[in-house]
């Protein structure tokens, strides 16, 4: 497999969320608005990515009886850095993603990768795992986060630690509230996940005939 292949194969194949279905618990809980989902995505793409690197440089030093712990601790160690910088950097969006973003420690979509590839492969190729991966996750967030805060405010790309009010599209009253509720996630993410896995399979029944 070649490393653009590796790459794409987190952001289409394998997506993390829409494929894999891992990462479930942050989807559903910060996906209010396209700046929490962007702020979330990107900061799992570098706990993922830089992780991913230093377990694949280890990886022969690592002993396979402590390999898990080891692997958590490099995570953690990037979770921690990302937790702090953003806390100093852009402190209002710290505080609406809360303990999701410490949480990354226990994301699935990490350990699973450190697990199932960083510790198998080189340095350059865990790189584009990583990036891939992350790059997956974050398109997939900002997909149910456009739909609910659009549909469920009327604005987009709200964005306070930056000053930006967003472009209100119509009323914030005429805005179907469900969506910014927790079973607005469900439902965004249900019928994202259909549609996706239909096309995909319509895809593959063409490629077959």
């Amino acid at each position: 497999m070649t490393k653009w292949q590796i790459f794409k194969n987190g952001v289409f194949n394998e997506n993390p969320i829409f494929r894999l279905v891992l990462g479930m618990c942050a989807t559903l809980a910060v996906t209010t608005a396209v700046v929490n989902g962007l702020g979330m995505g990107i900061a799992t793409t570098f706990v993922l990515t830089g992780s991913n690197v230093i377990i694949a440089l280890l990886r022969n030093f690592i002993p396979q009886e402590i390999r898990i712990p080891a692997y958590i601790v490099v995570i953690a160690t990037f979770t921690t850095i990302v937790d702090k910088t953003m806390a100093a950097i852009l402190p209002d969006l710290h505080q609406v993603l809360g303990i999701f973003i410490p949480l990354i420690v226990v994301n699935c979509i990490v350990l699973a990768r450190a697990e199932a590839f960083a510790s198998k492969h080189n340095a350059l190729e865990a790189t584009m795992d990583g990036l891939g991966m992350g790059l997956g996750f974050t398109l997939a967030l900002t997909m149910v986060c456009v739909i609910r805060e659009l549909l469920g405010t009327g604005t987009l790309l709200e964005a306070r630690d930056f000053g930006f009010a967003g472009f209100h599209l119509f009323p914030e009253d005429l805005g179907a509230k469900l969506l910014i509720l927790p079973p607005g996630a469900f439902i965004t993410l249900g019928l994202l996940m259909a549609g996706i896995n239909w096309f995909v399979g319509r895809r593959g029944e063409k490629k077959d005939d």
